[in-house]
Order: C-alpha cells, then sequence, then structure tokens
C-alpha cells in the first residue's frame, strides 16, 4: 500500500500544536468597542442589538471599566441625540457642551490610559439624517459639509480624543481635517479615516441604536458611501486619504467586505481596521438565542476571520465578550 508522505493532518493533531502554527492570532489588543451614550438618566436597550443599551453617563463609567478590566486598549463613542437638538446643519455636532465631548471628558477624567476614538459625521446631528449639510434639492453638499466637520473635528480635538474618526465619506476631508488639527497644535489627534464604507444594508441596528432611521426615512446614502458592487474603487479611496494624512484606515461593514480588508492590507503599509457592523452582530445574536449556532465560537470564528484578511484593529459590540 502506497502511503502519502505528505500529510496535512499531522500539523492539526492537538490543540498545542494547532496552537504552536497558527497563522494569525487575536487578543483584546485588537478590539475598539462601540458604545451609544445618550442624555437620559437610565441605560435603554436596543431591541435590535441584545446586550447592547445606549448609555446614560453613570452607565458609560461602568463600560469604560469594563473595558479596562478586559484589556480593551480603546473605545468609540457614537451619539444618540433628542430629535430637539438636531437641526438641518448638525450645528449640535461642534457644541463644545454637547453629549459627545462631556461624554470624553469624563471617561478621561476617570480612566486617562484608556483611548477614545470620536466619531465625525452630521447624520446624528440633522434632522433630515443624512451625513452632510444638503440643499433644497435635498443633495448632500461636498464643501460645506468640510467646513462642519473642520469645527466638529477641533471641538471632539480639545475634548480629549485621541482619535477623529471621518465617517461621512466626503471627498478630501482628511487633507482638510488634518491640516487644521495641525495649525491648532492637535498634532498627537490621529485620523481614522472610513475610507472604505460601503453603502450598506447591514447598517439598520445601527440607525436605531443612534435613532437616526426616522430622520433619514427612505432616503439612501449611496450618492456618497461606496457602491458595494466595486472592489478597485476602495484602494483607490484609501490611496487618497493616506496621501491627504490619515494615518488609519477602515473597510465597513467587514465580514462582506473581507476581500477589500485583504486587498488593503496587501496595499498599504499604514494600519487598516474592520468594523463588525450592527447587522452582523444582530444576526449572530439572533441565531445565538434560537440554537440554530453555537454564539461563543461563531463570535471568535467571526473576528478571527478580519485578523486572518489582515485587519489590525476591530471594531466590534463582542469586544468584552470576546476579549
Amino acid at each position: 500500500m502506497n502511503y502519502p508522505k505528505i500529510r496535512m493532518r499531522r500539523r492539526r493533531d492537538g490543540d498545542w500544536m494547532r496552537r504552536l502554527i497558527a497563522e494569525s492570532a487575536m487578543s483584546a489588543d485588537d478590539f475598539i468597542w462601540p458604545l451609544f451614550v445618550h442624555e437620559e438618566k437610565e441605560d435603554a436597550p436596543i431591541e435590535s442589538m441584545p446586550g447592547v443599551s445606549r448609555l446614560c453617563a453613570d452607565g458609560l463609567l461602568r463600560a469604560a471599566d469594563v473595558a479596562m478590566a478586559a484589556g480593551i486598549p480603546a473605545i468609540a463613542l457614537f451619539p444618540a441625540i433628542p430629535a430637539a437638538q438636531k437641526n438641518a446643519d448638525g450645528s449640535e455636532s461642534w457644541n463644545p457642551q454637547g453629549l459627545i465631548p462631556r461624554a470624553i471628558a469624563a471617561v478621561k477624567s476617570r480612566f486617562p490610559q484608556l483611548g477614545i476614538v470620536a466619531d465625525v459625521a452630521l447624520d446624528p446631528y440633522t434632522s433630515h439624517g443624512q451625513d452632510g449639510v444638503v440643499n433644497e434639492s435635498g443633495e448632500v453638499l461636498n464643501d460645506e459639509t468640510i467646513a462642519a466637520l473642520k469645527k466638529q473635528t477641533l471641538m471632539l480635538a480639545a475634548a480629549g480624543a485621541d482619535i477623529v474618526a471621518p465617517s461621512d465619506m466626503m471627498d478630501g476631508r482628511i487633507g482638510v481635517l488634518r491640516d487644521a488639527l495641525e495649525k491648532a497644535a492637535y498634532s498627537r489627534v490621529k485620523i481614522l479615516s472610513y475610507s472604505a464604507k460601503y453603502a450598506s444594508s447591514f447598517y439598520g441596528p445601527f440607525r436605531e441604536a443612534a435613532q437616526t432611521a426616522a430622520a433619514l426615512g427612505g432616503a439612501d446614502k449611496r450618492g456618497y458611501q461606496m457602491d458595494f458592487r466595486n472592489r478597485r474603487e476602495a484602494l483607490e479611496e484609501m490611496r487618497l486619504d493616506l496621501s491627504e494624512g490619515a494615518d488609519m484606515l477602515m473597510v465597513k461593514p467587514g465580514m462582506p467586505y473581507l476581500d477589500v480588508l485583504r486587498d488593503a492590507a496587501r496595499e498599504f503599509d499604514a494600519p487598516v481596521l474592520a468594523y463588525q457592523v450592527s447587522g452582523e452582530y444582530a444576526m449572530i445574536c439572533a441565531a445565538a438565542a434560537n440554537g440554530w449556532i453555537d454564539g461563543d465560537k461563531c463570535i471568535i470564528e467571526s473576528l478571527s476571520a478580519f485578523k486572518r484578511a489582515g485587519a489590525r484593529a476591530i471594531f466590534t459590540y463582542f469586544a468584552p465578550q470576546a476579549a
């Protein structure tokens, strides 16, 4: 009988062996935990995201304490703004006494060593739900939006944000924001650009969590977010953002775009991050709740896929559980 000289199974024989030669590894150091904050006195559970809540001030500090204990390096803050504070130009987004700057200050006063990522976008603050300033016909205006994002970015830097993360997908905004930060002596503030943010249906639960779905209504964001059919265009977006001063790049959503993530990790030396978005989170939770999958194992497998594809870090609502 002819036996195979090469048996691939030999390398898989035993947990110790699999751990020894694993091509990619993951730890709590790889996670950024997205958190929603609101003005209410109590935490408010989000129906479409089991286990996730809009956090009050005390709830945010409790979450920050959990992150520190779990060894998670950074949290990302997203606001849920009352409708009364929203208007056409999203001016609440650069209010130095607003929800997010107060949240940043509170966390930094208690946990100065915890990294804070602050979203730069107008959609939580606009009465129409778009990520920018719109004209009479509803078109999102690129340059006018950048002027507003500049105000928001400088306010967030002054509040103590470590990373500002423009998620708006306006053309040329990275160069303007980098220049503004340098001139204002915020050279240490890092820019994480959502360079490859696709117009995706996987964002639904997030829009409920951030309370932007009602304002957006039946409108969409396909005029500025990327077409999900495109791949090479993502590399062009990333290349432009790096040339304008981005420190890190984002691919969003995560799992449906592993090909884009892999392309970017191969192409660029700068860190490329992935966002396991709300729809991905909700699907895993729903399937696990119905007993169709082993939730814990699927969480680790899905996050490991991002690392295998080349992600340096991962935004995930599963961060404490995975850590």
